[in-house]
């Protein structure tokens, strides 16, 4: 029998080390809607751990939004909603309003386009104090990358000569332009951070 759910080993690696940066940033209930879900698998994992918050995953992607109605029918959690095409570029986004916003390892994998997109998505529906959290592999100015992110830089430009780490400064001017106050940046496992922007 077919079975829809995909699998991403980094998701079973770095979900607990992200639920813990959740767990100190969104608020204790309200919608939280996951940009670019992916395969499903952190929207279940999070969504189980944090049952007062409404968990809403999205994905542009067909076989994405397969894999996560899969991941949802699966585990039968009452507080994770259907996965909703939804491309962070539109200038509407088919959502109701989030009390918070979280994007994992979409970043270096899309266009500066996509990043300029989730700013200004948040920007438009978050209200004062709300956070956007991103989580991913970035560059810091004056820093040297690591050897492992460098070789990961590499082979995503590779790919796609518009992918690649972006320099954390350069998230953190986009956000301000759009009326987003950058918070904190938190340091996470295998060379990751998260950066965590709030509405102001």
């Amino acid at each position: 029998m077919f079975d829809a759910r995909c699998h991403a080993p980094a998701a079973t690696r770095n979900r607990e080390s992200i639920l813990a940066v959740l767990r100190e940033t969104l608020p204790l209930s309200g919608r939280v809607l996951e940009i670019a879900s992916g395969t499903g698998e952190h929207a279940v994992h999070f969504a189980r751990a944090l049952p007062d918050l409404i968990w809403q995953p999205s994905d542009p992607d067909p076989a994405s939004r397969a894999s996560i109605a899969a991941w949802r029918a699966g585990e039968g959690l009452a507080n994770l909603r259907e996965p909703i095409d939804l491309d962070v570029t539109a200038a509407d986004w088919p959502v109701e309003r989030p009390q918070a916003i979280v994007c994992i390892n979409m970043v270096h994998i899309s266009a500066w386009a996509a990043t300029e997109g989730l700013i200004a998505g948040a920007a438009r529906l978050l209200e004062t104090g709300a956070p956007l959290l991103i989580y991913g592999p970035f560059r810091q100015a004056g820093q040297p990358l690591e050897p492992s992110n460098r070789r990961f830089d590499e082979d995503l430009k590779l790919r796609d000569p518009a992918w690649g780490l972006r320099l954390v400064e350069d998230v953190r001017t986009c956000a301000l332009d759009h009326d987003l106050a950058f918070d904190q940046v938190v340091q996470m496992p295998a060379n990751n951070l998260t950066l965590i922007f709030r509405k102001r």
